[in-house]
């Protein structure tokens, strides 16, 4: 059985929240993370981190989500630590061998650090074509990682 996640977080990347808060608090919940608390600490790594066209902020969302089920907490073995780098290894490997690549510009093809550009990407509808299917897809293979469903 599937779950509905990868639907919840491009709900909300469509209802004007960003690719990282999209991503986080569609899992934060059950992880122990308030839904605010995960939209407002996700808001500063969307659109490539604080719209700088760097890592896609579907994928530090995603990030985020793996660090808040696997992290490395208060007294806790630095093997905790090891475990949480080899998951989000592993999500990013895959999310390159997806799309080629883990920068919002090249994901893209705008660089939003131009103001022009920023104003071609929107023209062209990069936010409802693109970047929707971004977060749709860090969700996906989040699922996938974290034992959701039957993928």
């Amino acid at each position: 059985m599937y779950s509905n996640k990868p639907e919840q977080a491009e709900k909300l990347f469509r209802n004007e929240y960003l690719c990282a808060p999209s991503v986080l608090s569609t899992f934060s919940q059950e992880l122990g993370l308030d839904k605010d608390m995960a939209l407002k600490i996700a808001t500063g790594f969307g659109a490539g981190i604080a719209g700088r066209s760097g890592i896609c902020g579907a994928i530090t969302g995603a990030i985020m989500v793996i660090g808040l089920k696997y992290g490395r907490g208060v007294n806790e073995p630095e093997e905790v630590q090891e475990k949480t780098f080899k998951i989000v290894n592993e999500f990013i490997e895959k999310f390159v061998a997806k799309y080629g690549t883990t920068e919002c510009k090249e994901l893209i093809g705008y660089d939003l650090t131009n103001s022009r550009e920023q104003v071609m990407a929107l023209e062209n509808g990069v936010y409802e074509t693109i970047c929707p299917k971004l977060v749709k897809s860090a969700a996906e293979l989040l699922e996938i990682l974290l034992g959701y469903g039957n993928h």
